[in-house]
């Protein structure tokens, strides 16, 4: 049976951190908003630095659910504020690994966004799936989330739509 813990990232996390980015990017490509090409190129002092960042405060979080040891993480969470809505938490980058779907580490991500964003003072969250992608929404809407009727286009791939989900906490 598979163990891990979600904690918020820190900067001893980097190295862990980007091997599992770059094995988001290859399984999931559409998702997320780089390149593979792009963040393998990204310096190892960069993904520190941006770990280090969402390690703390109120505007940027990440959390990862941590099998401990060296072992690789099995999935990521996170989220941010966008200035033009102060009062939601936006969930981005959710990743789980093809062994670890369909079992809790999805929610335990989620709760612990949610749980960050409530200590901040922020009572909803929201996020953006694509369009089609239907096992994600059915996983969100398990979670508590509704599907909003927004569609945005995708913000890489614009020729991919968007729909957005939200929740209470």
């Amino acid at each position: 049976m598979e163990s891990w813990r979600v904690h918020r990232v820190t900067a001893d996390d980097a190295a862990r951190m980007r091997a599992l980015r770059l094995e988001m990017l290859a399984d999931t490509p559409l998702a997320f908003l780089e390149t593979i090409a792009a963040a393998a190129a990204r310096p190892h002092e960069a993904y520190r630095q941006r770990i280090a960042h969402a390690a703390r405060g109120s505007q940027l979080a990440q959390f990862v659910a941590d099998p401990g040891g060296r072992s690789r993480l099995v999935g990521h969470a996170g989220g941010t504020v966008l200035p033009e809505d102060p009062d939601e938490t936006v969930i981005f980058a959710v990743y789980v690994t093809p062994a670890s779907r369909g079992g809790k580490v999805l929610a335990e991500l989620v709760e612990a966004v949610a749980a960050w964003s409530r200590d901040c003072g922020r009572e909803r969250l929201m996020l953006e799936v694509v369009t089609g992608n239907d096992r994600a929404v059915r996983a969100y809407e398990k979670l508590g989330f509704e599907d909003t009727g927004e569609r945005v286009p995708h913000p890489v791939h614009p020729v991919l739509t968007e729909l957005r989900m939200r929740r209470r906490i």
